[in-house]
């Protein structure tokens, strides 16, 4: 019998307005999020935890994480996603409890293709 593994870490929480307002969504897990327009109509606000001190958000301003990109490191709150990067909205996202290094932060976003072990959302 092989026994399930559960990730309660990191948890990615999405809101459908800013100020962490509005419908909500909890993901958990190592998980990439390829358009946040299929999400709730939209994803305006975010909280990220983890106990991890690894834990990586990474946003970007097109689907399929591709285009210009912010990394975060441990635990974030974003109460606006509108115009974050850059005068960019978010587009995708990538939760994880690892440390993922710039070089394969540009491996995704060359490729849109995520490590193994991750959920695609």
């Amino acid at each position: 019998m092989k026994a399930k593994i559960s990730q309660t870490f990191p948890r990615l929480t999405v809101y459908s307005e800013e100020n962490f307002l509005g419908a909500r969504r909890i993901y958990r897990g190592n998980l990439g999020i390829r358009n946040t327009d299929s999400i709730l109509d939209g994803i305006e606000s975010l909280r990220f935890f983890s106990t991890s001190s690894n834990a990586t958000l990474i946003v970007f301003t097109r689907i399929g994480f591709r285009g210009n990109f912010r990394v975060f490191r441990g635990n974030r709150n974003i109460a606006d996603l509108d115009d974050f990067i850059a005068g960019n909205d978010v587009e995708s996202i990538i939760s994880t409890n690892e440390r993922l290094t710039l070089a394969q932060i540009r491996n995704i976003r060359n490729t849109g293709t995520l490590p193994a072990g991750y959920r695609l959302i």
